[in-house]
């Protein structure tokens, strides 16, 4: 049954409850992050929205993280390719409802592939990686299930749930 109306701190939870765990091996549980895609044809570019995480792995003593995350839209973007979100502080299920755009045509998107990776704010010391993934025709599963939706569908906002894995992450720079 699905709910309808959701809204606030709601919003993304009933679909996080129906939605399936993809088991992967024996990577180490790092959280899930919430994340929306749409090519808008009026603006002629990609959309991606990182909505909400949760259960975050705990990187500081407090037990608590200070995540924020990065998007990088790779190949051969260069600085365009790169957005952040804001720090939420110490919290575990941080909300961000931040919507980023990247400016390429439609054909070109089957190319790319989407970084988005989680990171622990530090002050005076580099960042601590919580976890990420890729989502793209070179991923698997869900990740391209995600992406493949979203080239087919243009104008339509699909939202989708992915877990976090502690492997392959760039420099938090």
């Amino acid at each position: 049954m699905k709910r309808a109306g959701t809204t606030g701190s709601a919003r993304g939870m009933a679909l996080y409850e129906e939605e399936q765990v993809e088991r992967i091996g024996d990577i180490e549980e790092r959280g899930k992050i919430l994340v929306s895609l749409m090519y808008s044809t009026q603006q002629g570019g990609l959309i991606v929205g990182i909505i909400r995480c949760v259960h975050l792995a705990a990187m500081d003593a407090n037990g608590y993280s200070d995540p924020f995350v990065k998007l990088w839209l790779k190949p051969d973007m260069g600085k365009k390719a790169k957005h952040k979100t804001q720090i939420k502080k110490k919290t575990l299920n941080p909300e961000f409802n931040e919507e980023f755009f990247y400016d390429i045509k439609h054909s070109d998107l089957a190319k790319k592939s989407l970084d988005i990776s989680v990171w622990d704010y530090d002050i005076g010391k580099s960042n601590d990686y919580i976890g990420g993934c890729q989502l793209g025709i070179s991923a698997k599963g869900e990740r391209l299930k995600h992406w493949y939706e979203c080239l087919k569908n243009k104008d339509k906002k699909i939202e989708r749930w992915h877990q976090l894995q502690n492997e392959n992450h760039v420099s938090s720079d």
